[in-house]
């Protein structure tokens, strides 16, 4: 057997040397790339949403996956202040979605969101009563009337807040009375965690009235239900602050869900659901 020249082994040596370590550098390379563009482009995204866009968000959902088919949107509904202490307390997400600026601000104050929220939606308040109309409910000021049980959304919800400031305002009014809103209040029945739970309860003939968004009344309910308007000068507007979470797991494709929300097509879907347009 013929022995190869010790120069020629020394050759195959280092030719295997050097290609190991370009196999090394492009491993890393690879690896490098995949941790960088990976969550960006694909995977699961998770949306904390105020429970008062459900519909409209499930939509969303749908329409931005169906341009984006590799990710996956996961959405998390409840009311506004409950999803704020969930990001204070450390819940991963992605993109927070309120229903107002005030738990926006505790989110933010916080350090959980990553730059500045913007408005993608408004809403208003209307009153709800069950179809038969139990309580024989003929207008807002109908709602001091002993024995009527009226339910509301818990303190620091934002459609609660927003409920609040609407009685102050009424009572103003010399049409309602001064103690107009402490006489509603005396008839508050009970106190959900969430709007869709007030309307839910209402829609159930569970309670003689309860306060939401307009936007609740969605096709499951609007036969189930009638409506009493509040005046304009006591019907507070409602701003739907988002933003990106600070610590997201995919913060690329967060930014881009914010941009759909915002865009043509995802204020279509709003408007669908019967909220007002971003400012």
């Amino acid at each position: 057997m013929t022995v190869p020249p010790a120069s020629f082994t020394r050759s195959l040596r280092a030719r295997g040397r050097v290609l190991a370590l370009a196999t090394t550098v492009m491993a890393l390379v690879l690896v490098g790339c995949a941790s960088l563009g990976g969550p960006e482009t694909k995977g699961q995204l998770t949306v904390f949403a105020a429970a008062s866009l459900t519909n409209a968000f499930d939509e969303i959902d749908q329409a931005f996956e169906a341009e984006n088919p590799s990710v996956k949107v996961f959405t998390n509904y409840g009311g506004s202040s409950q999803l704020a202490t969930q990001l204070v307390e450390g819940a991963s997400a992605d993109v927070f979605a309120s229903a107002d600026q005030a738990q926006m601000e505790v989110a933010e104050q916080a350090g959980r969101i990553d730059g500045s929220p913007l408005i993608f939606a408004t809403n208003h308040l209307v009153v709800i009563l069950p179809a038969d109309n139990p309580g024989r409910i003929e207008g807002l000021g109908d709602l001091t009337k002993p024995g009527l049980k009226i339910v509301m959304a818990v303190p620091g919800v934002p459609v609660r807040e927003y409920t609040d400031r609407a009685l102050a305002a009424l009572s103003t009014d010399p049409a309602y009375g001064k103690g107009f809103n402490q006489g509603v209040l005396a008839n508050l029945a009970s106190e959900e965690q969430n709007v869709r739970q007030v309307a839910a309860k209402v829609a159930l003939g569970e309670a003689d009235a309860g306060f939401v968004y307009t936007s609740d009344v969605t096709p499951d309910i609007s036969g189930k239900v009638q409506e009493i308007s509040i005046p304009e000068f006591a019907n507070p507007t409602a701003q739907y602050p988002i933003a990106g979470v600070a610590d997201a797991t995919n913060p690329g494709m967060a930014h881009k869900f914010i941009e759909f929300v915002l865009s043509s097509k995802g204020q279509a879907i709003l408007a669908k659901w019967g909220f007002g347009h971003a400012p």
